[in-house]
């Protein structure tokens, strides 16, 4: 334990001095800080001076108080506008499809032997029955003329062994052989006979494998890339397909549609109608190709909630490929003389759905809208507009219901902001000249 009481009186002296000035120091600096805080914040307008440039009394750095949230408009608001119409509405279902081949081949060949010859150039058209390639034929020739020789014996054998049965057949009327003898000779001609058919058909299975050396184009359709060359020993039946050959013309796309929307498209199915098809590209901005709803399938995936459905294209200038992915464009329905709006002018609410329509000339009303079907750019109206109302375009998000609006007409003359606007009426008539380019 230390005792205090026995410390010189210098030490205790000294640190009563730098406690002292470090408090000074604190409030130095306390002092400072105020300082420069109250300098920083004093308002140009007290000094003496002018408002700094660029920030107006009151309002933080770069505000404009014609914009909202900074004070209220003492101008109308620049607007623009488009009257709503009647006319038909074409209801499209889209989907992700994808382009399938109306038939797939894959060309093998049937009998064994040399690869001699390839009539065909990859990613050519063929025909049903051109010739493709050819297997060397020698074998087969020599096998059908072994056939043929042994029809030939065969067919002798049985001539003679008639023969013998008409003679036999005379004896036996004259009772000069037994009846043993006749039968056992019918017997004979009876074996040759069936012999002569197994000889028939060996002669044609020589043939058809003959024939079967020439392979020709089952369908009518694209070659494929080749995957023998010539030279090659290719295998009956091989697993490695000589080549493969689609039919594209016509051409299928498959894709599927949620079943929420199936009622429209099956009833008009089910009443024989035929719904137009139309195949876009992957960006959806270019149509490809048009056809026609050709069937679908009998049952709901359960995993995915879809049903598939299949159109079919003419595809006359071969736009889509197998395997191609396509935007698909369903065409369920066509409203008649409905009310149409731009989607644009079309506002989300806590009420429900709105537009700000023209009330006289220069007033915008909140009109209560129930809407339906839409593409994107044009919104069918159910209730809420009648044709030929103006409703506004451009401009929403500064309006309110019955605010003061000045009608613009083109999409360059809306001011982004009233203040802009109200800066362009106040314009001399010589920047607005030179603004019109005259």
């Amino acid at each position: 334990m230390v005792d205090h009481s026995m410390q010189p009186s210098g030490s205790r002296k000294s640190r009563r001095w730098l406690s002292g000035l470090l408090v000074l120091l604190l409030i130095a600096a306390a002092a400072g800080a105020w300082h420069w805080h109250s300098t920083r914040n004093a308002s140009p307008a007290a000094a003496g001076g002018e408002p700094a440039k660029g920030r107006p009394h009151g309002g933080r750095p770069g505000g404009n108080p014609m914009r909202p949230g900074f004070g209220p408009s003492s101008g109308p608001t620049p607007v623009r506008v488009a009257p709503a119409t009647v006319g038909d509405f074409p209801v499209y279902y889209k989907a992700l499809g994808t382009v399938t081949a109306t038939n797939t081949v894959s060309v093998r060949s049937r009998v064994a032997g040399e690869l001699v010859k390839v009539a065909f150039q990859e990613g050519q058209m063929v025909k049903a029955g051109d010739l493709l390639a050819v297997i060397d034929p020698r074998p087969y020739e020599i096998a059908l003329q072994q056939a043929m020789g042994t029809q030939a014996q065969d067919q002798a054998q049985l001539k003679n062994a008639q023969l013998d049965l008409q003679r036999y057949k005379g004896l036996f009327a004259e009772d000069s052989i037994a009846k043993q003898t006749l039968d056992t000779q019918q017997a004979l001609v009876n074996q040759y006979q069936g012999t002569l058919k197994t000889d028939e058909a060996n002669v044609n299975n020589a043939k058809l494998n003959l024939e079967f050396t020439q392979i020709r184009a089952p369908i009518t359709g694209r070659v494929g890339l080749r995957q023998l060359d010539i030279g090659n020993l290719v295998a009956a039946n091989d697993t490695t397909a000589l080549l493969v050959i689609t039919q594209v013309q016509p051409i299928t796309v498959i894709f599927t549609l949620p079943e929420t929307t199936l009622d429209p498209v099956l009833a008009r199915v089910h009443s024989g109608a035929t719904l137009p098809v139309e195949a876009w590209d992957r960006g959806d901005n270019k149509q490809q190709a048009s056809g026609v709803l050709a069937s679908l399938d009998n049952q709901i995936d359960t995993t995915t909630g879809t049903l598939k459905f299949k159109a079919k294209f003419d595809n006359k200038d071969q736009a889509l490929f197998p395997n191609q992915f396509v935007n698909v464009h369903l065409l369920a329905d066509t409203l008649k003389g409905v009310v149409l709006a731009p989607t644009a002018a079309v506002q989300f609410g806590t009420n429900g759905t709105f537009v700000y329509a023209l009330d006289g000339d220069h007033k915008v009303k909140i009109r209560q809208l129930e809407i339906g079907a839409s593409d994107g750019n044009v919104t069918v109206i159910k209730s809420g507009l009648a044709a030929g109302d103006r409703v506004v375009l451009e401009g929403t998000d500064r309006l309110r219901d019955g605010g003061a609006v000045e009608v613009v007409n083109g999409a360059d003359d809306v001011p982004t902001t009233p203040g802009e606007h109200l800066q362009g009426k106040d314009a001399a008539p010589a920047d607005k000249e030179a603004k019109s380019g005259v």
